[in-house]
């Protein structure tokens, strides 16, 4: 059977006494190389190969964690990649996008009803490649009015800050551009309520040179209103509150791992990320023009995203959260597992 949600049992955010009692060291710097043939996730999350014949990517468990309709584990590496057709000549990726309410589990004694997309949180991954055209059909199967709004550049028309009422659908359709990465989130006011109740998600424009081989993973934070206060009661990495503290992220020692970061914590000031034990190459909003950063912390405020590559040189257990302890306190916080290639 599946996998459970596990027991409550005492924190182990704090800073001081994860760090005694976990591997420590620092990171080697990033090899950025060019012209490296890409290499993704499949649909449905499956190892990825290296052009040398080595999985970029430890495998899942055999039966992945699942809570109600999310699989945490396994939404870290999934793209969407939509469907191709071909019209005048040119190349048009669709996607289909639903709203919706779900019953979600947010640990082993609290589950809320929140607005998803495609019955997850955050919605899919969309990618696609520089200069295509992209068509998003957007159903809303809810009962109360949504739309979505995609950052980067677009008509107005498709803009998407106009309500698409309950069981009406409403098509977006513009230009990849610009290279990077976007966020797109209900815009119906308040957008605050739509989007602390789960209606976000990200859109990935790769560039027409692609990046070197690297195991890519998606880390979206996020927070949880429950009561409609104004203040967040939980906050998470890609919609479970501490999923990956309790079930940390295996990634090989040495491998290049390149993360899509994105901010949509609504109640809350700008939020850093920190790895520990390591910096990473920072690229803002992923766009190629933007100067590559060193850091080991970013700031962010809601809505900004990058993207960041590292390696890690030792195996072991390694800590990612902001450093506002009270906002890691909500359950933002989790660990790498650096394992070694067998």
């Amino acid at each position: 059977m599946p996998e459970s949600f596990p027991p409550l049992q005492p924190r182990l955010w704090r800073r001081r006494g994860a760090l005694a009692a976990l591997a420590a060291g620092t990171g080697g710097l990033v090899l950025a190389g060019v012209g490296a043939r890409r290499w993704l996730a499949g649909a449905q999350g499956e190892p990825l190969w290296s052009p040398w014949g080595a999985p970029l990517a430890p495998p899942l468990p055999a039966e992945p964690l699942r809570l109600g309709s999310m699989q945490p584990l396994r939404l870290l590496r999934q793209f969407d990649w939509g469907q191709v057709v071909h019209e005048g000549g040119r190349r048009v990726r669709e996607f289909t996008l639903t709203a919706d309410s779900i019953d979600l589990p947010l640990n082993a004694v609290v589950t809320t009803t929140a607005w998803a997309v495609n019955g997850r949180v955050p919605g899919p991954t969309l990618r696609c490649r520089a200069g295509e055209r992209l068509r998003i059909r957007f159903r809303n199967a809810d009962g109360t009015s949504h739309s979505l709004h995609f950052h980067g550049s677009h008509p107005a028309a498709m803009d998407g800050i106009r309500p698409v009422r309950s069981r009406r659908s409403m098509v977006y359709e513009f230009d990849a551009d610009p290279v990077g990465v976007h966020p797109y989130h209900c815009h119906v006011e308040p957008v605050t309520r739509h989007v602390s109740k789960g209606l976000y998600g990200l859109l990935v424009v790769d560039p027409p040179q692609p990046r070197p081989p690297a195991d890519e993973l998606v880390l979206v934070m996020g927070g949880w209103d429950l009561r409609n206060q104004g203040r967040n009661d939980y906050c998470a990495f890609n919609g479970i509150p501490d999923v990956y503290h309790h079930h940390p992220i295996a990634i090989y020692q040495h491998q290049l791992v390149r993360v899509y970061l994105l901010n949509m914590v609504e109640w809350e000031g700008p939020l850093t990320f920190h790895l520990h034990a390591n910096t990473f190459q920072l690229q803002p909003m992923g766009l190629p023009g933007n100067p590559l950063q060193i850091t080991d912390s970013v700031t962010m405020g809601v809505g900004e995203r990058h993207i960041l590559e590292f390696r890690y040189r030792w195996p072991g257990r390694y800590m990612f959260h902001p450093h506002q302890d009270q906002v890691a306190a909500k359950g933002l916080m989790g660990f790498f597992d650096v394992i070694p290639r067998t």
